[in-house]
């Protein structure tokens, strides 16, 4: 019986040396990946091997948020991690609300948001903050329940610059009104209160329609051609109709036209180089602005990762990508980091983009 504890306790006392032996090693010790992450390597421990990181936007059938996944794939492709794009199925918050309630469930390690309407996912985001999930969002600058907001610049002046190219087409003088996708959408309503701004300080000659100084296009381009044939027959003195959805300019461009109005009504918004080729090259716009959305997905992965790796987010904060390599805060916000990566698209440069 003496003999037989003896051998236990060696057997006890090798046991505890061994264990020892390997937690000095950081031999993928709980220690070794917080000492990883708080020194703020790039180099994707085992335990960042696991994680899962989600990108919602606002609909996945949408050519900008299809373009989008593209930057998300490269993340995933680029570290290893599990990263994916998963989006309702149109732009709709209700069902964006679900899918991250779906994500909650699946239990992901982060969720990337483009908020449909900010106020509506608010219950949604908080429940995933609560449960421990690293929540960023893009085009949320009013979000309340996220850790970080990444603007691709700061939507003031990226508004000021929209205005800057309706205002040269019109000559700098006209009746103009402005056209979001949903009233509810933050960063739309930002840029066209940003224009609007500019144009009073920049371009007096330009005047606001007052009876209807914001029209909805529903986010969707028949919703713009609508819109904008509405205003046109109703308003025959407008000139000008500043866009900011991507479906914006292209709608109301198409009603300019069956209209016969092409040099006498002008319009200006965001829009995607290919899908808008034939309307610059007709000269029914002459210039579209837009930040390429695959680099703003790949930002919110990777701004997601060095939340999860437990780094230091602060001004100058490099997500990767062109346009993102030096983000900054908002002035008054530790929240909101903006970047600087809006282009001017026209017909000598629309085959130069590549998407």
């Amino acid at each position: 019986m003496r003999r037989s504890t003896r051998w236990i306790n060696a057997i006890v006392a090798i046991a505890s040396m061994s264990f020892l032996v390997t937690a000095c090693s950081g031999g993928g010790t709980a220690n070794q990946a917080e000492s990883s992450a708080s020194s703020g390597s790039d180099n994707a421990t085992k335990s960042d091997k696991d994680y899962s990181i989600a990108i919602v936007p606002k609909d996945a059938t949408n050519p900008w948020f299809v373009r989008m996944e593209q930057g998300v794939k490269k993340y995933a492709e680029d570290t290893g991690l599990n990263v994916y794009q998963k989006g309702p199925a149109e732009t709709d918050a209700t069902m964006q609300a679900q899918v991250i309630q779906d994500l909650i469930a699946q239990g992901v390690d982060a969720i990337g948001v483009v908020p449909v309407d900010p106020g509506a996912i608010e219950p949604v985001l908080k429940e995933a903050m609560d449960a421990g999930i690293v929540v960023v969002t893009h085009e949320g600058a009013s979000q309340e329940n996220t850790m970080y907001d990444i603007e691709a610049f700061d939507n003031d002046a990226y508004g000021a610059f929209i205005m800057d190219n309706l205002a040269k087409a019109m000559g700098e003088e006209g009746l103009y009104t402005t056209m979001v996708g949903h009233v509810t959408n933050a960063s739309h309503n930002e840029w066209a209160d940003g224009g609007v701004k500019h144009a009073q300080e920049a371009y007096p000659k330009m005047k606001l329609l007052e009876a209807e100084p914001r029209v909805e296009s529903t986010d969707n381009a028949e919703g713009a051609y609508q819109a904008a044939k509405e205003l046109l027959k109703k308003y025959p003195d407008l000139k000008g109709i500043m866009g900011t959805s991507s479906f914006d300019a292209p709608g109301v461009a198409r009603a300019i036209d069956e209209l016969g109005l092409k040099g006498k009504v002008f319009t200006s918004g965001t829009g995607m180089p290919a899908t808008n080729k034939d309307i610059l090259d007709r000269d029914l716009v002459s210039a579209l602005t837009l930040w390429d959305p695959a680099d703003a997905g790949y930002a919110m992965a990777s701004l997601a990762t060095k939340i999860l790796n437990g780094e230091e987010i602060k001004d100058g904060v490099d997500l990767g990508v062109p346009g993102y390599e030096e983000m900054h805060f908002a002035a008054g916000s530790d929240k909101v980091l903006q970047g600087k990566s809006w282009v001017t698209i026209t017909k000598d440069n629309v085959d130069d983009f590549g998407f």
